[in-house]
């Protein structure tokens, strides 16, 4: 994705950026879009960004749309990738605090008031069986009084019947844990993990770790945003 990043930032265009994954038939990225502006975001986007307040943190920022945005608002953001392209193209964008470092790295002991998780945030936890690790490090960098601005999707949609039951393996691994790789031009990426989880089970789990889980808005197609507080 790095690499689609700074190429269309460069070229203004880009190739496609494919994605593969076990489960779901290839599909690709536009590149275009990671670089939206705040008019052309989706209103669950457009809503966390207004919601955001204090020391932002823009966790997985990509492109940085999201951050230049906050900076237009004269917000105080630090963007975070694990991407060396990424950081370098947000950097020539104009986004002022931009660190390469990943979410769950202990070294990274800075702390926040809001922190971001948008693009179908909860993807960066990987599986329901990271959550614990997870809950733990959002304690150790909120502040008191933060919280996490998430969005997600219910993938229940994909197991549906006409008549509306669904059929899922209650005995598999949770309907939500999907792997993907990409690929852009003869860059191939790692496999990786991506968790889409129900906020029915996302208050579940955010509860037994001592936060509080609330529903913001519900989007178009079984997206929504999810306001999570330390109890």
């Amino acid at each position: 994705m790095g690499a689609a990043i700074a190429d269309y930032f460069h070229h203004h265009k880009a190739d496609r950026l494919r994605v593969f994954s076990s489960q779901f038939d290839e599909d690709q990225i536009p590149v275009k879009q990671l670089f939206r502006q705040f008019q052309t975001m989706p209103l669950l986007e457009r809503t966390a960004l207004q919601l955001a307040e204090g020391k932002i943190l823009d966790a997985g920022a990509g492109s940085g749309c999201h951050a230049l945005a906050l900076q237009e608002m004269n917000k105080e953001v630090c963007a975070i990738d694990i991407s060396p392209l990424s950081i370098e193209t947000m950097r020539q964008r104009g986004v002022q605090d931009v660190r390469l470092v990943d979410l769950f790295d202990e070294t990274f002991t800075d702390t926040f008031d809001t922190i971001l998780m948008l693009m179908n945030g909860s993807g960066i936890i990987g599986k329901l069986s990271n959550l614990p690790t997870f809950f733990q490090r959002m304690k150790r960098i909120l502040r008191p009084g933060g919280y996490i601005l998430m969005d997600s999707s219910d993938l229940r949609y994909l197991f549906e019947e006409e008549d509306g039951s669904m059929l899922i393996d209650l005995a598999g691994d949770y309907y939500g844990e999907v792997d993907f790789q990409m690929q852009y031009k003869e860059i191939k990426g790692d496999v990786f993990d991506w968790l889409y989880i129900d906020f029915q089970t996302l208050s579940l789990y955010a509860s037994e770790y001592g936060f509080t889980a609330e529903l913001i808005k519900e989007g178009k197609h079984y997206d929504y945003l999810a306001k999570i507080s330390l109890s």
